[in-house]
């Protein structure tokens, strides 16, 4: 029991009691005392799905997997807070829909997605093929990039750019996924992503059909803008580290290098992409306005 003269010390007593010690301890050239730091909640993997169908998430990703007619849906989760944000008539849905909270797709997909408040369960696009590629006269092509964050980026600056599709092998590739579509950000539902089995087959094929086929390598004899010609261009990028495979350097065209004066001579294979793309679509606007 306590009296007036020593009433009841509360928390915020003993953490000024603490700091004081502290700054005692230090103005006597003690030892600095240990930062007092919130441990971080221990990640959680996510939870298997279907194993027929893909969970797609984030914002831009599930809206334009919504808007596209090819892709078969089966639920939409959604925070309130997310519907809205996505401005979607709930009576117009094009499949069923459960309010959720948060901490539900943060236990289904696991504590590292960024989800947005929001998940789409649906079945995979179907299966493309070097047919489909129509009339498309800028395509890239990847040589075992198996990162899907990377692929996603790589899929974003293709549709930003106007390319026709993005060709890659079917193995030592990723397969569509949640993790690839949020990187791709809505890309992945706007272009054709074709896997093959035998990238040197394939790149015959291609140039059959009138694509000039430019690797990019760093050690590439000529530059890559004087390079160009011919209406059809396959830009064809191998993966970080290893770069192009030998056979594909063997099949290709012409083997390009990006031209760098910088201390740095090499990007990420997503960047590069995006300079060769941008590249390739001056040299046709160039060419057709000549």
């Amino acid at each position: 029991m306590t009296d007036d003269k020593n009433p009841t010390h509360t928390p915020k007593d003993a953490h000024y009691a603490k700091l004081r010690r502290a700054h005692r301890d230090r103005a006597r050239g003690g030892p600095a005392p240990a930062a007092d730091s919130r441990k971080k909640p221990p990640s959680r993997p996510a939870k298997p799905g279907p194993a027929d169908r893909v969970r797609l998430y984030g914002l831009h990703t599930v809206e334009a997997a919504l808007a596209n007619p090819e892709r078969r849906l089966h639920k939409l989760f959604a925070t309130r807070n997310a519907l809205n944000r996505l401005e979607l008539d709930e009576a117009a849905l094009p499949c069923p829909l459960e309010l959720v909270e948060p901490r539900f797709l943060d236990s289904e997909l696991g504590t590292d997605a960024v989800h947005q408040g929001v998940m789409l369960e649906a079945d995979p696009l179907s299966a493309r093929r070097l047919s489909d590629l129509g009339q498309s006269d800028l395509i890239l092509v990847l040589d075992q990039v198996t990162d899907p964050h990377n692929v996603g980026a790589l899929l974003r600056s293709a549709v930003a750019f106007g390319a026709g599709a993005v060709v890659t092998t079917s193995r030592h590739s990723p397969q569509e996924s949640g993790v690839l579509a949020k990187s791709a950000s809505g890309a992945l539902e706007l272009i054709p992503y074709v896997q093959i089995t035998n990238l040197a087959d394939a790149l015959g094929e291609i140039a059959e059909l009138g694509f000039q086929t430019i690797g990019l390598d760093s050690e590439g004899e000529g530059e890559l803008e004087p390079s160009f010609a011919g209406e059809r261009i396959a830009l064809v990028l191998g993966s970080e580290g290893k770069g192009l495979r030998q056979k594909t350097r063997e099949t290709v065209s012409v083997l390009a290098r990006l031209e760098m004066p910088g201390a740095i001579r090499s990007l990420n294979v997503s960047n590069a992409a995006a300079v060769a793309l941008y590249a390739a679509r001056r040299f046709m606007g160039a060419k057709r306005a000549g």
